[in-house]
């Protein structure tokens, strides 16, 4: 009997992945405008209501502006990747990295999102980051909108709520493929766009208190954002041909609580609806199964004469997509509730949980991944997935994260399965490697990296830069291409 051994393929992409919101700093240098993230504020885990708290009111928007909050909003801060990312990218570089996903601030381009022109020092600071990643031989996988919907639009039309932030987005995303043409091949529309439903401002900077119907509000949202990446696929493949548009998704794989039928309806509902946002960016339409939904929740969306037709059309290349955890589906959800990515979910004894309560299932990642392969055919790149976790540095300043090292080798693992099983995966962008600003908590202790930033939740510290034992881990695992783990 010969054993099966799955492989890397020769041209895998290895590296990590970012969000400008969470490393730039820089919020108000050089024309930049504000954003979406630059009004999230720091709350200390002693005070939070729930750890993924991301809404964000009219009201507290307007204390910020006239100065009246005495809060932190740290991802104005960033780790400084702004004045940094020189010696940033070599430690990438130093580890070997074949790829590096972050995203374009907007509103560093843009600094209202509504403007006319664009903004030259914004520009030229992202093709100084190119040039820099492109000459240690790093690919660029670059995010149109990462959390990072400009406020002006947000002022002007709540967000994507109003359909004419579609036109200001194509404006944007046309401006950046004509400078970058040379430079970047890959690109993400929205990131994890299936936030939108979750918190509409995070995802679409869309305030809720201003809409007399926020659940129709954030579907409006969902659907321009839709018809946005459509004309974006559009105008990428007439400005750069042969690059690839992906689409982007927070996955949550979801698996019934029991074998009671109506707890596997319950979960083939849940996957539904997750796989919801990637079925009308990789099929084209909206799905049969939300139409149910739809009349349930008294949603009716309003589309424009040949809005379908451009969604059939402009289908992307490739989908992308994050994965921290998988979760249970139950009708009666009674039993231990563990945290997650984005909301809770009911403990599965099987498995164990990182420091903030994300269930950890690596296994959960090769059946994800052929779930994915079989409904879509078509390339699949993991542009997140990592530990958060609190590190200890030693008096020596090592820091010695073998709980990090343990988690990322057992989803290496599976990842190599799913190739075995035939699922055709393009690359592995760690999340975070580098610490930097929780998305979720806006903390800095919740660290993802192999380098460590100085720096605390309260922003103190001198910003050093330092290798935790997982740098050494994964340069090994990528010289190798995931064969010594």
């Amino acid at each position: 009997m010969t054993l099966f051994k799955a492989a890397f393929p020769e041209n895998f992409y290895w590296g990590g992945a970012t969000a400008a919101n969470q490393i730039e700093g820089a919020f108000d240098k050089e024309g930049k405008g504000l954003s979406a993230a630059d009004f999230v504020a720091y709350i200390p885990k002693s005070e939070r209501l729930k750890d993924n708290e991301m809404e964000v009111t009219s009201e507290a928007i307007q204390k910020a502006l006239n100065g009246e909050s005495t809060t932190r909003y740290p991802k104005r801060e960033g780790i400084d990747f702004y004045h940094h990312y020189k010696e940033d990218i070599a430690l990438f570089a130093e580890m070997g990295f074949k790829a590096f996903r972050l995203s374009i601030h907007w509103s560093r381009i843009f600094p209202n999102g509504w403007d006319e022109t664009p903004n030259e020092a914004g520009l030229q600071f992202y093709d100084n980051v190119f040039d820099e990643l492109l000459k240690h031989g790093i690919e660029p996988v670059v995010t149109l909108s990462h959390y990072e919907t400009p406020y002006g639009l947000t002022e002007k039309y709540n967000g994507w709520a109003g359909r004419e932030t579609v036109d200001h987005f194509v404006r944007y995303a046309e401006t950046v493929f004509k400078r970058y043409k040379e430079k970047v091949k890959y690109w993400i529309s929205f990131n994890e766009i299936n936030v939108m439903t979750l918190s509409p401002y995070t995802g679409g900077g869309i305030l809720s208190d201003r809409e007399e119907d926020p659940v129709q509000a954030k579907y409006q949202g969902l659907h321009h954002q839709f018809v946005a990446s459509a004309l974006a696929t559009k105008a990428l493949h007439e400005i750069i041909p042969g690059a690839m548009m992906g689409c982007m998704l927070a996955k949550m794989t979801h698996y019934p609580h029991t074998p009671n039928p109506e707890d596997v309806l319950k979960a083939q509902q849940d996957n539904q609806h997750n796989l919801f946002f990637t079925d009308v960016h990789a099929r084209g339409e909206y799905p049969t199964y939300m139409n149910r939904f739809f009349k349930e929740k008294g949603i009716s969306i309003r589309k424009e004469d040949g809005d379908e037709a451009l969604l059939k059309q402009y289908t992307v290349d490739y989908i992308t997509f994050s994965y921290y955890m998988s979760m249970l589906s139950s009708v009666s959800p009674e039993g231990e509730v563990t945290a997650g990515n984005l909301f809770n979910s009911l403990k599965n004894p099987y498995l164990k949980a990182s420091d903030w309560g994300w269930q950890i299932d690596p296994i959960g990642l090769r059946v994800t991944l052929n779930e994915l392969y079989d409904r879509y055919r078509l390339p699949l790149f993991i542009v997140e997935n990592g530990l958060g976790a609190y590190d200890k540095v030693e008096e020596d300043g090592s820091i010695h994260d073998t709980y990090r090292i343990d988690y990322l080798k057992q989803h290496v693992e599976q990842m190599k399965e799913a190739i075995g099983d035939g699922v055709d995966l393009i690359g592995y962008l760690a999340w975070g490697p580098i610490d930097l600003i929780s998305m979720s908590t806006s903390e800095m202790s919740k660290r993802y990296g192999f380098i460590y930033v100085d720096k605390d939740d309260d922003g103190n510290g001198t910003l050093a830069r330092s290798r935790k034992d997982s740098f050494f881990w994964y340069k090994t695992v990528i010289e190798s291409n995931g064969e010594e783990l």
